[in-house]
């Protein structure tokens, strides 16, 4: 089952200077079995992950900058992770993909293996449409 939602509006409130330009759709990473679904989805469509600290401000701006330059809906299945409350699935993330943690980040995961990561003020959208 897929989860859905406005990850800004839910988490920050929906005042209008919280709130982005546009209303992007994020499937919550909350289970470590989905990490098995994410490599399967990537064998037909990339996958994204956005690795998220709600406590941290540097985080919050990457993700308001992310959300709003964000414009591959239709080639990028987008996944968000709430670090402080599924740690024991980043630990795997990085395990799993063979990449370092960090907060924020980016991973763009297509036929099962990472091909593109970025944090902090290196994630940019438009380096993603090289990958897709």
């Amino acid at each position: 089952m897929r989860q859905k939602m406005s990850f800004l509006k839910n988490v920050f409130g929906s005042s209008d200077e919280e709130k982005p330009n546009n209303k992007m759709e994020w499937n919550l990473l909350t289970a470590m079995n989905q990490l098995d679904l994410i490599v399967s989805i990537s064998e037909e469509k990339a996958v994204l992950i956005f690795k998220h600290s709600t406590r941290c401000s540097i985080s919050r701006f990457a993700l308001k900058q992310f959300e709003n330059e964000f414009n591959l809906e239709e080639k990028i299945e987008p996944y968000f992770l709430d670090l402080l409350n599924y740690r024991d699935i980043s630990n795997e993330i990085a395990f799993r993909f063979n990449v370092q943690h960090q907060s924020p980040q980016v991973l763009l995961i297509k036929n099962g293996v990472v091909v593109y990561d970025a944090s902090h003020s290196d994630i940019v959208v438009e380096e993603l449409k090289i990958y897709i």
